[in-house]
């Protein structure tokens, strides 16, 4: 069965509804906004007849697919929530059908260009169905891609109940690009043996590794004096910030410069006024030693910063995100090992590469539920040349229903 039009016409529509965290935001959900698409998707799996719909008080919808076949309990996940680094409010989705290999225009924005050039991988998608944004906003297939994926996935089960499968139980989660999709009572009401998140990129990526991940702020309070009479008295906290940003590790240890298994130290935000700054950091390292060393880092900066200026007041607090899923998944690779095989009946090879980044999934491992990641085709992510290609996400829409029904046979 093709999933190609239903995949598409899930993604457009789940697109186009803005869904932007905000990780300045205390609420959970941290955007009422993100509430659109969460009811929307509650109201359709209870029209094509999920068991247990939920939306629960911290914002994730859960369902059950009920079970036709002996076999484990398995979770399936993706977020709904679209990155705050770019614009995501006015999202104007659009299918290039039957993409030719060249070049791809925007309509809103004449100096953006899409190619095999800046996207390899779009060199290799020759005659597939290419969905993309107009050229002002990112798409938003992080990770809209992987909701359409498991909803399709999941219309087709209940649509065919001869399908032998175990229980599935299925959660769309909130605030997964601000590193708050998980919450305490997560793992509980999911209830499954073990999960999986579709929030990977290339076909074939099934992942299991990824960043050990902490957030960092730096507060700076200057003395504020009128600029008139400020001479042996003013203490100006941008200059202050700006020397903490200058000798961070700018030349080695940051995004731009860094790849395969580097870590980095990336300044995010900085905001504020002569007297008072903010910077908002994020530290990342595929083990915990480097975690620790970029810790280091930023502290002992902080540290001589204050040092050359007693008069200021610099303090520098580091919260943990989340951790690499690694260290629990290789104690046991039965998720890993399922999802591989199942790829691999369907004739994709299975490719494992660490996550530059970090997924629910990560903390859900932490937790106690392992949950390995999946591919959903989905390609610059977080900026105005994201696309995705549908043929892939209905590979990947194949690959739940093969594991599914590979994990009812064991």
């Amino acid at each position: 069965m093709s999933f190609d039009r239903n995949l598409e016409d899930r993604l457009v529509r789940y697109c186009a509804v803005d869904t932007q965290s905000d990780a300045d935001s205390a609420t959970a959900p941290s955007t009422e906004i993100q509430y659109d698409l969460l009811r929307m998707l509650q109201a359709e799996l209870t029209e094509m007849g999920a068991q247990d719909v939920t939306l629960t008080d911290y914002g994730v919808v859960l369902a059950t697919i009920p079970a036709t076949a002996e076999g484990p309990t398995i979770g399936f996940l993706a977020h709904v929530d679209t990155a705050p680094q770019y614009n995501a409010t006015g999202v104007k989705p659009r299918v290039i059908r039957g993409y030719n290999g060249g070049d791809i225009t925007y309509p809103d924005n004449a100096e953006l260009v899409l190619s095999p050039t800046n996207s390899p991988y779009l060199g290799t998608k020759q005659g597939h169905d290419i969905v993309t944004a107009s050229g002002l906003t990112l798409l938003g297939a992080d990770d809209k891609a992987g909701v359409a994926i498991i909803m399709s996935a999941a219309q087709h089960l209940l649509d065919n109940p001869e399908i032998p499968h175990g229980t599935i139980r299925i959660a769309f989660t909130p605030d997964e690009e601000i590193g708050r999709g998980v919450g305490p009572d997560l793992p509980k009401d999911l209830a499954c043996d073990f999960a999986y998140t579709f929030d990977g990129g290339e076909l074939g990526e099934i992942e299991y590794e990824s960043f050990s991940a902490d957030g960092a702020e730096v507060r700076i309070k200057g003395v504020s004096i009128h600029p008139g009479y400020a001479k042996g008295k003013m203490v100006n906290a941008i200059h202050l910030a700006a020397k903490i940003i200058d000798m961070l590790p700018q030349q080695t240890m940051v995004p731009e410069l860094t790849d395969d298994r580097d870590g980095f130290i990336h300044a995010t935000d900085m905001e504020g006024g002569s007297s008072d700054m903010r910077i908002k950091l994020i530290l990342r390292d595929f083990e915990l030693d480097g975690l620790e060393q970029k810790r280091d880092i930023l502290r002992k900066v902080c540290d001589a910063v204050q040092a050359g200026e007693p008069r200021a007041e610099i303090t520098c607090t580091i919260t943990p995100q989340y951790r690499n899923m690694r260290y629990w998944l290789e104690k046991d690779m039965t998720p890993v090992d399922l999802a591989r095989e199942a790829a691999e009946s369907l004739g994709i090879e299975p490719i494992s590469v660490p996550i530059r980044g970090g997924t629910d999934g990560s903390r859900l491992t932490e937790m106690g539920v392992p949950t390995p990641n999946l591919f959903t085709g989905m390609q610059m992510i977080h900026g105005p040349l994201e696309w995705v290609s549908v043929q892939d996400m209905a590979r990947a829409t194949d690959l739940f229903l093969a594991l599914v029904q590979r994990a009812a046979k064991a």
